[in-house]
């Protein structure tokens, strides 16, 4: 079994941007754990538990999938529900479409047997995790005021293992799909 998700990946500068916000959110007194610079990223779609054996189906649903390439712009720093916070994100813009993209995900994975997403696909990019919620993150929140970290061009999607550990997830790319 391997655990895995679809990812669409953002480039290097604006993660190295992402890094700084993730620096000015560690002033709030709130518990959470950050994602790893590295692997901050917009997941299209969790698969969870694969069998090994069914990889190779995915990866070629996956390789059915094409777009054209289009720019997302990296906005807002937020969290998912001001009244239960558990996770701070950035919003993410693309004129719908990682949404159009989601939908092709979800056409390709069915015959598979991977069960369509019952909630609203919502294109974010997660930051960290909140494990204590403080109202000094809201303080925190509102320094950001930035609307901006920048965009990039999305020319595929990455097929990528989740491997748990203590310190955090490593990821491993085990496919990655070009336009």
């Amino acid at each position: 079994m391997v655990r895995a998700f679809l990812a669409i990946e953002l480039s290097e500068e604006i993660r190295e941007r992402l890094k700084g916000v993730q620096d000015v959110l560690r002033t709030s007194s709130a518990g959470m754990t950050f994602v790893a610079p590295e692997n901050i990223h917009i997941t299209l779609k969790f698969l969870g538990e694969v069998d090994t054996a069914l990889l190779p189906r995915v990866m070629d649903a996956m390789r059915g999938v094409s777009a054209a390439p289009f720019p997302v712009r990296v906005g807002r720093v937020t969290v998912n529900d001001p009244k239960r916070p558990f996770t701070v994100w950035c919003t993410i813009s693309d004129g719908g479409k990682s949404q159009e993209l989601f939908r092709c995900v979800e056409n390709a994975l069915e015959p598979l047997d991977f069960i369509r997403e019952k909630r609203r696909f919502l294109p974010h990019a997660t930051l960290a995790r909140i494990k204590r919620p403080d109202p000094s993150l809201f303080g925190v929140l509102g320094k950001l005021d930035t609307e901006d970290y920048g965009e990039c061009t999305v020319t595929g999607i990455t097929l990528k293992k989740s491997t748990l550990t203590p310190q955090g997830p490593v990821y491993e790319d085990l496919l990655e799909v070009p336009w």
